[in-house]
């Protein structure tokens, strides 16, 4: 088989039940702030937090510089009839050659707990494997973050390993958590051919 191929122009919106995957624009960054330097946001992910305006747009530049290079993509989750940014999602780290890809999200607190993720989830994964044709996904979390587990179990990730102080950040040693899903298994559990 031949390494995939993506292309992501033009950029592919998704919609869902309550939601719309958009572009995330230079526009968004006072938004994107709001949500990169927030605490209960980025407790879990192992990223430095946002100081200011400018350090989200930097994260926009570099997301946009991986779409161009279809390297990576992600989308800016909104409800249907609001376009401010409640949180993102997307993939990155790309293994072309082994048709395997990294999801990695994020939201607004105020939006917990109500499936948002979920929803967002389920229309990604269904573009990666079926548009892009992926044959996995891999999502590296922080075992203690429940939440984050919740999400990927009700999209049928299965949890494959449990690295112990294998990442350090901030002057710490962490855990990582490995799930994946096959696309054969996500077929499988929704229906989707």
């Amino acid at each position: 088989m031949k390494p995939l191929q993506i292309n992501f122009d033009p950029f592919p919106e998704l919609t869902t039940e309550r939601l719309r995957l958009r572009f995330l624009d230079m526009e968004d960054g006072a938004d994107y702030f709001e949500i990169r330097s927030d605490e209960r946001v980025m407790k879990h992910l192992a990223r430095p937090q946002a100081q200011t305006v400018e350090d989200a747009i930097a994260v926009i530049k570099r997301v946009h510089d991986s779409i161009q290079k279809n390297t990576g993509i992600c989308w800016a989750v909104c409800l249907k009839d609001d376009p401010k940014i409640i949180g993102t999602i997307g993939f990155y780290r790309s293994q072309l050659e082994h048709y395997r890809t990294e999801i990695g999200y994020e939201m607004r607190p105020e939006f917990w707990g109500k499936g948002i993720m979920s929803e967002a989830m389920r229309a990604v994964l269904d573009y990666v494997f079926h548009e892009l044709n992926f044959h996995s996904v891999e999502a590296n979390i922080d075992p203690i973050n429940k939440k984050s587990s919740g999400i990927l179990e009700r999209n049928h990730f299965l949890k494959e390993a449990h690295f112990r102080e294998n990442y350090y950040f901030n002057g710490k040693f962490t855990d990582s958590a490995i799930y994946s899903l096959l696309k054969s298994r996500h077929i499988a559990m929704t229906g989707q051919l």
